[in-house]
């Protein structure tokens, strides 16, 4: 796995990027309140499939509670690996890197998100962004207070749930958005792990080379060694900066950030693309 700030960052990064290039759809039109809360989702989301891994970090956010949570995630998983797998998969255990790494899952977290916010609303979406927020303050101060490190995130995760739900009106459209946002946070995890040297099962149940676990991934040369240079110094902070470059035209967009009003942050809009005309 990458580790978790640059897994956090790329769930910002990827919302981001999808709000600020959806520019005409529901999701480009978010309000700033839809979107903030959108943000802590994704961002959160893109350390859930993590918690197959007892031993991650991710799986002590909540102390005991998300360590139990992580160990029967870990065995769900591993039986489904093992009554899955084909004789040309690897004969690994299969709790990690396993369900909760394919779009299977992500589409499954995000329709579960979607219809619990549209049918619970009084207290379903103050859990789900206490759960997410949690997730998010783990991966990206995932050294942070080591000893009382579940206290901590608790407290933070409640004040990051209150101010964003404070100002949040919860509508359907806003529900479909949250699951958008928990299923892009999923995907950005899984495009972080393939791109490592263990490369990440993300198109399971389809079979590729006669393997239903085929680890998609670059060429070798391609990929990168979790916590190596080449993810602290280069991935880490260029994940980061399009997050925050993605964030500001989202942001901007939604009528906030009123300093980049006359500001081009979008330089594609720069260049004059001929008018393709192929009917009249």
């Amino acid at each position: 796995m990458a580790t978790g700030p640059t897994h956090a960052m790329s769930g910002l990064a990827a919302w981001a990027a999808v709000t600020a290039i959806a520019a005409d759809t529901a999701l480009g039109t978010l309000s700033i309140k839809g979107w903030l809360v959108g943000a802590v989702l994704a961002t959160g989301a893109a350390l859930l499939p993590d918690l197959d891994h007892p031993e991650s970090t991710v799986s002590s956010t909540f102390g005991q509670v998300t360590a139990a949570g992580s160990k029967l995630i870990n065995a769900v998983s591993h039986g489904i690996y093992q009554v899955t797998r084909t004789s040309r998969d690897s004969d690994r255990d299969g709790g990690h890197r396993g369900f909760t790494h394919t779009l299977v899952f992500a589409a499954f977290a995000a329709v579960i998100t979607t219809a619990t916010i549209q049918t619970s609303r009084s207290w379903a979406l103050p859990v789900l962004m206490f759960f997410f927020s949690g997730l998010a303050v783990r991966g990206i101060m995932h050294k942070w207070c080591p000893r009382n490190d579940a206290l901590w995130i608790t407290g933070t995760a409640i004040m990051l749930t209150y101010a964003c739900l404070k100002w949040t009106d919860q509508t359907s459209a806003d529900a479909a958005a949250c699951g958008v946002a928990v299923g892009i946070g999923c995907i950005a995890h899984y495009l972080g792990d393939a791109i490592t040297e263990q490369g990440c099962p993300i198109l399971w149940p389809v079979p590729i080379a006669w393997r239903t676990w085929f680890p998609v991934a670059p060429p070798k040369f391609l990929r990168m060694r979790t916590g190596g240079r080449v993810e602290m110094a280069l991935v880490g902070p260029l994940v980061t900066l399009v997050a925050v470059w993605a964030s500001a035209i989202a942001l901007h967009r939604a009528g906030a950030l009123p300093m980049l009003d006359g500001v081009n942050m979008t330089p594609w809009n720069l260049i004059d693309l001929p008018d393709w005309k192929f009917w009249t």
